[in-house]
């Protein structure tokens, strides 16, 4: 347990964050996962909708810095690509 004033307070911090990017993980989880059962059923419609909602909410996450900046990059470019192809 921490017993310093610093590190009890960079304790509380450091609970803070981990729930809020845990929050932000767990959405970004449940919007691929739209995405992917979108796929699964072959609309390419509803995919590009859920696609439009899961795009932004790894963006930011990425700028928020709960997911490294490639993470967020190379999700939303695996998403698009099966997205597209679907289309196609």
């Amino acid at each position: 347990m921490a017993t310093h004033k610093s590190a009890i307070k960079r304790s509380r911090q450091s609970g803070k964050h981990r729930e809020r990017n845990a929050a932000v993980k767990s959405r970004i989880k449940t919007g691929m996962k739209a995405v992917l059962e979108a796929i699964e059923g072959k609309d390419p419609e509803a995919a590009k909708a859920v696609l439009a909602e899961a795009v932004p909410a790894i963006a930011k996450a990425s700028a928020k810095g709960a997911i490294h900046k490639k993470t967020a990059a190379r999700r939303i470019s695996r998403l698009t690509k099966k997205v597209n192809a679907l289309k196609a």
